[in-house]
């Protein structure tokens, strides 16, 4: 699915995952399932790649915002599309981690800063997505996790940006134990550039200005 991105300032469009919102040279692009904390789906991960892909070809666009509507930034994958990806063939799985792979890939390429404004919970596939954006804005009170191993998973397709993001010694850790942890732990590691108050994580407005 293609967007028509080059839109007037001030103006937003809506797809059945996103919300996307142009105020002059800056893009937000808000993941919008947030009856389910904006857990990832198919839905959500083809429109995020093209979203990122019509974004990236827009000269007009010069700084990016990721963020989550709702209580959460992303709380990684949608519980329907796992129990529906347990019948799938080997092909199928190959193709569905592609699709995750390519999205990834879109941001992490992106021509302009990606600002990620995290809130809430930011939990496998939602940390894999802050992983990928150039700066994270963090939220008091927000909790991460890399939840994978609870389900006996280790991560993999987000394995490589979360490494380069927080540093291989923090990755072990969370990449086996699946522990909580907050913001003090994610700025000491150095995943977290800046950490704000709940009510200020709109800072990331003068980053992007």
């Amino acid at each position: 699915m293609g967007y028509a991105l080059r839109f007037t300032a001030r103006r937003a469009m809506t797809t059945s995952a996103l919300r996307i919102e142009r105020d002059g040279a800056v893009a937000r692009v808000w993941l919008d399932r947030p009856e389910i904390r904006n857990a990832l789906n198919a839905a959500l991960i083809g429109e995020l790649a093209s979203a990122f892909a019509a974004l990236a070809a827009d000269s007009a666009v010069r700084a990016i915002v990721v963020g989550g509507s709702g209580k959460a930034f992303c709380a990684g994958a949608d519980l329907g599309a796992m129990r529906a990806a347990a019948s799938f063939t080997w092909e199928e799985n190959h193709a569905d981690a592609s699709r995750l792979a390519e999205m990834l890939w879109a941001l992490y390429s992106c021509p302009v800063p990606v600002i990620a404004r995290i809130h809430g919970d930011c939990y496998a596939g939602g940390l894999g997505i802050a992983s990928v954006c150039d700066i994270r804005v963090v939220a008091d009170g927000v909790t991460f996790s890399l939840s994978e191993a609870r389900l006996g998973l280790i991560p993999a397709t987000i394995s490589p940006y979360v490494v380069r993001a927080m540093g291989e010694q923090a990755a072990r850790r969370w990449f086996v134990t699946a522990e909580r942890f907050g913001a003090a732990e994610a700025k000491a590691c150095g995943f977290a550039h800046e950490v704000c108050a709940g009510d200020e994580i709109d800072a990331v407005d003068r980053l992007a200005r």
